[in-house]
Order: structure tokens, then C-alpha cells, then sequence
């Protein structure tokens, strides 16, 4: 009998997925990194300033994101970053958030309330709220679970998808790769105006926040878009400490993964000097470009 560590994580959210339930106002299911949902008719006029709504889901375990003896402050932190850089990732901006923890009785309410402090710190630099959530016990021993779900927006006009991408598209990343384990990835920026301003003055065709490793998620991007890609290895952008294999395989690095037909760094250097953007590739006609590797949940 097939086990999930078996298929692995794509291969398990594609049979989750089949025959669920539609509805006319869901625009985007599951596939991408956000939902996306008619906030009004699809038919409505003036769809440039339509708002479209993002919904996301996301969760940080102990032991498997996070360090059981790590602050609870930085673990705050990353809970809502991640979910606030998947709607960057689709070119909108975060709204109303619900957190559920999952806790055992002997965590101490320090700890509980400086991993509310650092949700609160990340919100506050970023934009959104906590509106609402759930807590629940764990047995004894148990790893402790966050989960945040909430809603973003994103004009439709702004709104880019993971499959997009066209034959000949540069493929650009944001930032540096590698060595998120150095703690990278627990104080990560996520990459919101960065992402706006792409969306607002260029054509972005497909774009996606790079969680589980470039080896990973460019793949998924190239085959949302039905595409290959070329890569240009030796032209990754590497953290210090970092190699390219690291850049390819770390995986969270919370950095913008796009494809765009336009000529975007000399632009790029004047709006965000401190921030690097990268060219590291095209996308091409062959489908079943080689690459393996990066983060899989159920795959050791």
C-alpha cells in the first residue's frame, strides 16, 4: 500500500484536489500560491479597478520549521511573514489574518505571548491584522503548531499566477539564495512593494515566492506555464556561506521568482538599490526540463 512519503508533496496535494467542489467567484483554486476569488461579479465593468480576494492557509511546526528552543518572537515573526509573502507573490497586499495555535499545557505564557509580539512586529512593518483564530491543546511532548489563515487583496489588473509564463520570458529572482538555515529564514523580508511595483510597471507573466528551493518551485512555475527553462547556473545569486547547490536546494528563501518579457534591472537598480534582482534564465519551448531537488514534506 502507497504511504504519502511514497508520491511525495505534489503528488499528494494532486489527488487531495481532485473533485472538489467550484463555484462560480472561485477564480484561482488550489495550485498556485494563493486562492483567488471574485470580491464582486466577473463580469462587473471597469475590471482595472476591480479588487480580487486572496486566501491563504499556511503553517509553522516545531522540529520541522522551526527550532523548539528558538525565540518565540523570530517563530511570530515567520508565521505571518510566510503567508504575507505568498500574497506578494501574486502581486497583492495583506488584509484580515486568523491564527490558530496548537499548544501543550506546559508551554509557558512567556513564550506564547512573545510569539504574539513578533506576528504583531511583522504585521506592523508589513500591513494586515489579526482579527480572529483558535487555540488548542496538544498532548505532552507533542511539536507545537501555528497556523495562519487569512484574506489579502490584489487589484485585477496587478493579479499574476504561477502560469503565465511565455516561451522566452527572463526568468528573474529577488535577493539572495542558500543557507536560510542560518537563520535566513526566520527573519526574512517578504517582498510586498518589491512586488507591487513589478505588477504596476511591467509585464510580469508568472511569479511565485520561493519557499522550497529553486530546484523545486521553478520547475512547478515552468510547468504551471507550460514551459522549460534554461538556467543559468553560475549566475545564481548566492548568500554568504552559500554554494550553488545550497541555492538551489535550502529552499526558504522567501524571495520573488518571476518571468517577464521586459528588461527590468537597470529599472530595478534605481527603485531598490539595496536589493539585488538577478536574471538567471529563460523559459523555452521544451517542457521537461531537468532539475531536482529542494524541499518535499514527505520525499527525505
Amino acid at each position: 500500500m502507497k504511504t504519502i512519503g511514497d508520491i511525495g508533496e505534489d503528488a499528494l496535494i494532486a489527488t487531495l484536489c481532485q473533485n472538489l467542489t467550484t463555484s462560480p467567484n472561485l477564480i484561482i483554486g488550489p495550485g498556485d500560491d494563493c486562492a483567488v476569488i471574485a470580491s464582486h461579479s466577473p463580469s462587473s465593468k471597469n475590471q482595472d479597478e476591480q479588487f480580487l480576494t486572496l486566501l491563504k492557509t499556511d503553517a509553522v511546526v516545531a522540529g520541522i520549521h522551526f527550532l523548539p528552543t528558538e525565540e518565540a518572537r523570530r517563530v511570530g515573526w515567520k508565521s505571518i511573514a510566510r503567508v504575507l509573502s505568498d500574497f506578494a507573490a501574486m502581486g497583492g497586499r495583506p488584509g484580515e489574518l486568523l491564527v490558530t495555535i496548537a499548544l501543550a499545557p506546559s508551554v509557558t505564557l512567556a513564550w506564547v505571548r512573545e510569539l504574539y509580539a513578533g506576528m504583531e512586529a511583522c504585521l506592523k512593518e508589513h500591513g494586515g491584522i489579526i482579527a480572529g483564530g483558535e487555540t488548542s491543546s496538544l498532548p505532552e511532548g507533542a511539536p507545537t503548531v501555528i497556523s495562519i489563515a487569512g484574506r489579502g487583496l490584489v487589484k485585477s489588473s496587478q493579479l499574476v499566477t504561477r502560469s503565465g509564463g511565455q516561451i522566452g520570458d527572463s526568468i528573474y529572482v529577488t535577493g539572495t539564495l542558500g543557507g536560510s538555515i542560518h537563520g535566513k529564514h526566520l527573519d526574512f523580508t517578504p517582498r510586498i512593494p518589491e512586488a507591487a511595483w513589478l505588477t504596476q510597471h511591467f509585464k510580469i507573466n508568472a511569479m511565485m515566492d520561493l519557499s522550497d528551493g529553486l530546484a523545486k518551485d521553478l520547475p512547478r512555475l515552468a510547468s504551471k506555464s507550460r514551459c522549460g527553462f534554461q538556467l543559468h547556473h553560475q549566475s545564481l545569486p548566492l548568500s554568504d556561506r552559500s554554494s550553488i547547490p545550497q541555492a538551489l536546494n535550502d529552499g526558504e528563501d522567501y524571495e520573488l521568482l518571476f518571468t517577464s518579457p521586459d528588461s527590468i534591472l537597470e529599472p530595478w537598480k534605481s527603485e531598490f538599490p539595496k536589493l539585488p534582482l538577478t536574471k538567471i534564465g529563460e523559459l523555452t519551448a521544451e517542457e521537461n526540463s531537468a532539475l531536482s531537488g529542494g524541499w518535499d514534506h514527505f520525499s527525505r
